[in-house]
């Protein structure tokens, strides 16, 4: 039986190879996603193109090498050959790899070039992180909104059986319409957190100080998930993204709709300033945003993080002065993760968060504190801003 020559049966193992590479990466659940845009199709195919390219190099390399080892045993009398160097396999070995880095790069700097293309946009939404949620705001809509996690405590605690989105739900996901290319210019109010969503293939920094921007142009309606890929901290995790694709048709009137609820809760928070509620009505609305909103930092029982994050239980803050606790919850404490919820919250939820933290816990100090406490104190403060 005649052998076959060792490039034939090379080729035919790097084709055969190739080939149920490429079946269990279409198949795998780990491979990357193809995603629903034209850049994250591009990006897919790119990834899929370098990869072929690595193992056929592998295959090549190591194929030549186990044959070597084989060929030329020891146990067969191979002798060692005795040479120094060699001007054409110097040429050949530099000369090879360039023309491959070249193969290479040409599809991958078209790409790159594609993915920072941000220009002739239909929409462009602003998207700021903080510790732990984001911030949306849709140009020249006067359309904005915080989207926080939105899995419940006693499915984090492990009380109740966990979600399928489990980690990956928030209160208000950010709508896009689909065939329409969106801007997105991305910053933080605290530290280095990032925007990824796999199936856009768009993923970035969002830094203080600083503009990053990324684009999109979604093919088909969903709905598509992704998380922060930085470590920003304890939370890093109960900070997921979701994004509800529509059709051109529903998201004008999800934008029309969405207008009118902004308009509506304004008139709310502009008549909750004459409204006097109860000390037990204060505490059930507060009980909700401490948990919505501090709870993740300041624990559920109010505790705190020995080295990372005060105690409200006992602290200095909720059983001192009355307009301290307003100024640290209306406008941060500079320099700490403590943020400033003047623009996060309205007077009354702040008025009703400030009524709890006074009177849970075991602090107990009878403090009642209305919408109307916050507005003045605001009132006055920007007065002062003015004088200066």
């Amino acid at each position: 039986m005649k052998r076959i020559p060792f490039t034939v049966w090379l080729t035919l193992e790097v084709i055969a190879v190739t080939w149920s590479t490429h079946t269990l990466a279409e198949e795998s659940a780990l491979n990357m996603t193809q995603g629903v845009t034209q850049i994250s199709s591009e990006v897919y195919h790119l990834h899929m193109l370098i990869f072929y390219i690595c193992c056929a190099i592998a295959f090549v390399v190591f194929g030549a090498m186990f044959y070597s080892i084989y060929k030329h045993r020891k146990s067969k009398g191979a002798v060692a050959a005795h040479f120094h160097e060699s001007t054409k396999v110097e040429v050949i070995w530099t000369v090879i790899p360039i023309i491959i880095l070249i193969a290479m790069a040409i599809p991958a700097t078209k790409t790159l070039v594609a993915m920072e293309d941000t220009s002739q946009s239909d929409l462009t939404v602003k998207i700021t992180g903080s510790q732990w949620k984001w911030h949306y705001s849709y140009f020249g809509q006067d359309v904005e909104f915080f989207s926080l996690l939105a899995t419940s405590q006693n499915q984090i605690d492990g009380i109740e059986e966990k979600g399928a989105n489990y980690l990956l739900e928030v209160d208000n996901p950010l709508v896009l319409p689909i065939n329409r290319k969106v801007r997105f210019l991305m910053t933080s109010d605290d530290v280095i957190h990032s925007w990824w969503v796999p199936d856009f293939a768009v993923k970035k920094d969002t830094i203080p100080g600083f503009i990053n921007e990324a684009w999109t142009k979604i093919d088909q309606p969903g709905v598509y998930r992704g998380q922060c890929a930085e470590l920003c901290g304890r939370a890093h995790g109960f900070m997921p993204i979701v994004v509800h694709a529509m059709t051109e048709a529903d998201y004008d009137k999800w934008l029309a709709e969405k207008k009118a609820e902004i308009a509506q809760a304004k008139q709310a928070a502009a008549a909750a300033l004459t409204a006097e509620l109860s000390l037990e009505e204060l505490m059930q609305s507060g009980e909700q945003v401490y948990v919505d909103r501090c709870a993740v930092c300041h624990q559920a029982n109010g505790e705190g993080i020995p080295g990372a994050f005060p105690a409200i239980k006992g602290s200095s803050i909720a059983t001192g002065e009355t307009g301290e606790h307003i100024d640290i919850i209306v406008n941060g404490r500079a320099g700490t993760a403590m943020q400033a919820f003047a623009n996060q919250l309205t007077e009354q939820e702040i008025a009703a968060v400030i009524t709890y933290q006074r009177n849970a816990f075991g602090n107990d100090t009878g403090d009642v504190v209305q919408a109307s406490d916050i507005n003045t104190f605001t009132m006055q403060e920007q007065g002062n801003k003015e004088e200066l």
